[in-house]
């Protein structure tokens, strides 16, 4: 069961992480991130924090694979972080300014929070 929670975690992972992607690659999908605060295309800068969120997933979806006992085992202590990072992530997006972020990540995040934490206790 445990390892279903982590494949889980890594497959809604993978949705923000191709957002992500797409908004640095310039896709205008500005009122999916950040609060919506700019409705097309983020700024430089921002797409380059875009990609940073992107890798700091993966490290994330990595660090609860590591936890269930699949693949890179020295990353499993950053699992308990990952967490953390996840539910900040959920309280953040609830919280949102932008209805369209909320309503897209919200129960992502609170589906890939119930996965990390079916891990962390299975």
């Amino acid at each position: 069961m445990t390892k279903l929670f982590a494949f889980a975690y890594v497959g809604l992972a993978a949705l923000p992480v191709m957002m992500h992607l797409a908004v640095a690659a310039g896709a205008p999908l500005g009122r999916l991130t950040v609060g919506g605060r700019f409705p097309g295309r983020l700024p430089p800068a921002w797409r380059a924090l875009a990609l940073v969120q992107a890798a700091l997933l993966a490290v994330m979806a990595v660090a609860v694979l590591a936890r269930a006992g699949i693949g890179a085992v020295p990353l499993a202590p950053f699992f308990w972080p990952a967490v953390a990072v996840t539910l900040l992530s959920l309280a953040a997006d609830a919280a949102s300014p932008s209805r369209p972020e909320r309503l897209l990540w919200t129960p992502v995040l609170a589906l890939m929070a119930i996965a990390a934490l079916g891990v962390g206790v299975l």
